[in-house]
């Protein structure tokens, strides 16, 4: 990796830098074709068109443009008035628990592959399952340049505590995989012995882990680290750096909030107390996210049940059909070794 180059993990293409939402479609003309993957019938992305439209405000979500494809449902927050998109699967029978919850990447949003692979494979089984899109991020109300680490993990234990109950497994997709440390660590101080959670918000609390492609800590040792004299300037004297894409015609903002932010949420410099079973995905074809970063994040993890799959030819979305089985296969792993911890 360049010394002048900073590296901006995404797990799938990106929501409108300039605080739009994405609403998903389906054009009058499209492939129409599923892919099958462990068995199940993953709708295509090719099948899928964003658009862009104004956030959710105090009228409600935006009207769909065109046939609209499981409209999801919308949560609010009382505090900050935040509108987080969701969809929800209920569990049912003997393998409801615990509820997977799938966590996004860095300008990523829950329609992405793995996602909806992960979606199939709950229905499938009878488990519950959860995803959400992070305020300022797909269809929930806020601008993505206002965001920040502790915001986007704010938004996860929100949706967890307020749409699930009981156990639940966290799957971190790239900065999802720090947002699930910090979401697990939030539940496990508000859902303890010295509860602090409100009475009326069942307790849950996080059984299991799945990191794919995690990027914890990623805004001080992948982004600063690497960073270049101009985005050092930029944050300096405007607040803001716009940084080219890989992924996308327009850049990626980052702000000194979300690089301040980050650094007071470090969880990668000490041990850190989770005893769950831990599964690490990792693509040594990685642009992104270094596979050596997934060495430390292992390392990071006081329990003794922690495993790192690398894939050498994976890269950083991990989002082909093989990809995808994988996935599935570890998450349903670490499903049942929850279960059986909480039997």
């Amino acid at each position: 990796m360049a010394a002048a180059t900073s590296t901006v993990p995404r797990s799938t293409p990106p929501v409108s830098s300039r605080g739009r939402t994405c609403s998903t479609v389906r054009p009058k003309a499209s492939c129409g074709a599923d892919v099958l993957v462990a068995g199940l019938s993953i709708p295509c992305r090719h099948a899928f068109v964003r658009r862009s439209g104004p956030p959710p405000g105090d009228a409600g979500p935006p009207e769909p443009r065109g046939f609209a494809v499981d409209a999801p449902a919308f949560l609010s927050r009382a505090g900050d008035g935040a509108t987080i998109a969701y969809r929800r699967t209920e569990g049912r029978g003997a393998l409801a628990s615990p509820t997977v919850v799938f966590l996004p990447g860095f300008r990523s949003d829950m329609e992405g592959g793995k996602a909806l692979a992960l979606e199939a494979w709950c229905r499938a089984e009878g488990r519950g399952f959860l995803r959400f899109d992070y305020t300022g991020h797909g269809l929930s109300s806020g601008a993505f340049e206002d965001g920040t680490i502790g915001q986007w993990a704010a938004d996860a234990v929100f949706a967890v505590e307020s749409l699930t109950s009981g156990p639940v497994v966290l799957v971190g997709s790239s900065m999802g995989g720090w947002i699930m440390m910090l979401a697990a660590r939030a539940l496990a101080e508000r859902n303890g012995p010295d509860r602090v959670a409100p009475q009326w918000v069942a307790p849950q609390w996080v059984a299991g882990l799945v990191g794919v492609a995690p990027a914890p800590d990623f805004t001080e040792d992948l982004i600063m680290a690497n960073a270049s004299p101009a985005l050092r300037r930029d944050l300096e004297r405007d607040g803001v750096h716009y940084e080219p894409s890989d992924y996308s015609d327009e850049p990626t903002p980052i702000t000194r909030r979300l690089i301040e932010d980050g650094r007071e949420r470090l969880v990668l410099r000490a041990p850190f107390p989770f005893a769950g079973p831990v599964r690490i995905v990792q693509g040594m074809a990685d642009p992104d996210v270094p596979w050596r970063h997934a060495l430390r994040v292992a390392d990071a993890f006081a329990g003794a049940d922690v495993e790192i799959l690398l894939v050498k030819s994976g890269d950083h979305r991990l989002s082909e059909p093989d990809d995808l089985a994988r996935l599935v296969r570890v998450t349903g792993e670490v499903c049942r070794l929850a279960a059986a911890k909480e039997s």
